[in-house]
């Protein structure tokens, strides 16, 4: 248990491991490692100490064949053989999987929405490949099924139904809960959104941590069993929200399941910056650790982030991967050791200098 100030464990993601660090101007830098190579990565990290736990896309872990769509339960598939792999590796490692979430980016099928899309088919069809996720979260033990909000948004005033997409993205969220039910997957303690502003698509109809609250409170029949995962710095960064209010809010109202933890620059798109790289943010950040902790909230800190394309490179990937998860940790290290640094503003200081004494208490400044 790594059990410092606010943090129980850290995830380091199979998405974030495999990464080939392509973007909209250039392809992959490095090559992107199978999901058996990752997981035995991943089980590396855990025996140097680096991280506690792991989650996953379906796509992540096998390939999805929609003319096939229970080939998790099909001893001849590759699929079930390739996930009964991935489970040995974790399993010997002792890494545990926080959270299973559905890719509905990836595949152009879902290019106009997943839960959302405006062809019952294609609904239908994200439907079902929801439930194989779930399936296979629970083959692998995850505790939380995460919807984040992918594709679900627009681009055009003129081709969006706004009558009927929140009523379609509460069917697709209700099922997830019903599925599970169904199904008797004992596993999942709880399921969460992740919202985001923009990018890939130019709207999201979950915008910010506040949507993805309201909206599971007054749509989803099991609102107790949905929470948030907020991405930051990133998501709310992207819209010049600030993640300590995000956090302390989401503590707040008690929907706070665990983190998404990256880096931003405010008001860019999607920068994914691994922990407090980038030009700014340590401030926030460290803040951001110290809320959590008064707050009294503990509980999982998930990397969602990559390593720098500038670091990426085709010679030595394996080394570089192991590096980046590496400075990872080091930065959840980081920021715990400079939470536990600030002390509660003395009696008598105005706002602004109960401000500059903080900074010389994380700093280690004499007065």
């Amino acid at each position: 248990m790594y059990d410092k100030l606010c943090v129980t464990d850290r995830s380091m993601p199979f998405w974030c491991v495999a990464n080939p660090l392509s973007d909209p101007f250039g392809g992959p830098v490095q090559g992107k490692p199978d999901s058996l190579e990752v997981a035995k990565t991943l089980a590396w990290a855990k025996g140097e100490g680096l991280i506690e736990a792991t989650s996953f896309h379906d796509d992540d872990l096998v390939k999805w064949d929609p003319a096939h769509p229970e080939d998790d339960l099909d001893p001849k598939s590759d699929a079930y053989k390739r996930l009964h792999e991935i489970r040995a590796v974790l399993r010997k490692a002792g890494v545990k999987v926080n959270a299973a979430t559905c890719s509905l980016h990836g595949n152009p099928i879902f290019r106009a929405g997943g839960l959302t899309n405006p062809d019952p088919k294609v609904r239908a069809l994200a439907a079902k490949k929801v439930e194989r996720t779930l399936r296979i979260g629970a083959f692998l033990g995850a505790k939380h099924y995460i919807y984040w909000v992918a594709r679900d948004g627009f681009e055009s005033y003129a081709a969006c139904d706004f009558a009927k997409v929140y009523d379609w993205l509460a069917a697709g969220l209700n099922h997830v809960t019903d599925y599970i039910e169904k199904a008797g997957l004992k596993n999942y303690k709880g399921a969460t959104v992740e919202p985001k502003p923009n990018e890939p698509r130019a709207q999201m109809f979950l915008p910010t941590a506040g949507h993805a609250v309201g909206f599971i409170m007054t749509r989803l029949k099991k609102p107790d069993f949905w929470g948030v995962n907020p991405e930051l710095l990133q998501h709310e960064g992207m819209t010049l929200l600030n993640s300590v209010m995000t956090v302390s809010y989401l503590c707040g109202v008690k929907k706070l399941k665990f983190l998404h933890f990256g880096s931003q620059v405010k008001g860019q798109y999607d920068d994914d910056f691994p922990p407090l790289v980038g030009p700014e943010g340590l401030k926030e950040t460290v803040w951001m650790f110290r809320a959590l902790a008064d707050c009294g909230w503990k509980g999982v800190v998930e990397f969602d982030c990559h390593m720098l394309r500038c670091d990426g490179g085709p010679d030595g990937t394996e080394e570089l991967r192991r590096r980046f998860i590496r400075a990872c940790s080091e930065a959840v290290d980081v920021c715990v050791a400079l939470a536990q640094r600030l002390k509660p503003a003395r009696k008598g200081l105005t706002q602004g200098e109960a401000d500059l004494e903080s900074i010389r208490q994380m700093c280690a400044l004499p007065r």
